[in-house]
């Protein structure tokens, strides 16, 4: 049975993520490396509290896929600086201390629009990251970019709470399934569906093909 790595378990794609690999039979441990501990129990869970600036993966059980779901928001983050801290520099971090104790596939849930020419920071550095991650060299890289991401989250975003709102009155008026919405717990499970059948070589999945792979 293989090993799993996840960063970002805590959050609304991670949280569903974790739940489907404790339940998946191809994957006999999961380990959770992050920031704070999850109040989560399972035979199969093993935790690491770390700084992802100083990270420290010693000890623990080698990944035959690392996933990620790390993120954040610049109103959360404070500043722009911190906000790339997390979705760019940690996320850079966890991927290196992967690929380095052995991961041959990494799967990162990132957002549509991501571009690293983008003038949005918000898609910028969420495209500067894609564009990282494809140089480490790994086996295989599943990249998903859903759009908004329905869920309830532990923390309030008011922006992106507003913005949900609004595209579900111009559904209509939006291109097919492209910035439609999409549950988080769809997107966990496209996620984890590929990553099953993980092919050699960087892939991206749209909002459009993780809403049909995720049963949406």
């Amino acid at each position: 049975m293989k090993t799993a790595w996840i960063a970002g378990a805590s959050g609304l794609v991670g949280s569903h993520l974790l739940a489907l690999l404790l339940d998946d039979a191809q994957f006999g441990a999961v380990v959770s490396v992050g920031r704070k501990e999850l109040e989560v129990l399972h035979p199969k869970l093993a935790q690491r509290v770390v700084d992802f600036t100083a990270l420290d993966v010693s000890g623990l059980a080698p990944p035959d896929v690392a996933f990620c779901t790390l993120g954040t928001t610049i109103g959360k983050a404070g500043s722009q600086q911190a906000f790339r801290a997390v979705d760019h520099d940690a996320v850079l971090e966890y991927a290196k201390a992967a690929l380095a104790e052995g991961a041959r596939c990494f799967a990162i849930v990132s957002a549509l629009g991501a571009d690293p020419r983008s003038r949005i920071f918000y898609n910028r550095v969420k495209g500067e990251t894609e564009a990282d991650l494809r140089k480490l060299g790994f086996e295989s890289l599943i990249i998903a970019q859903p759009s908004l991401l329905l869920g309830e989250r532990a923390e309030s975003r008011p922006t992106e709470r507003a913005l949900i709102v609004a595209s579900r009155f111009l559904g209509a008026a939006l291109k097919p399934f492209a910035a439609r919405p999409i549950e988080a717990r769809v997107v966990a499970s496209a996620v984890l569906s590929i990553a099953h059948d993980s092919e050699p070589g960087a892939r991206s999945f749209s909002s459009a093909e993780l809403q049909r792979l995720g049963g949406g």
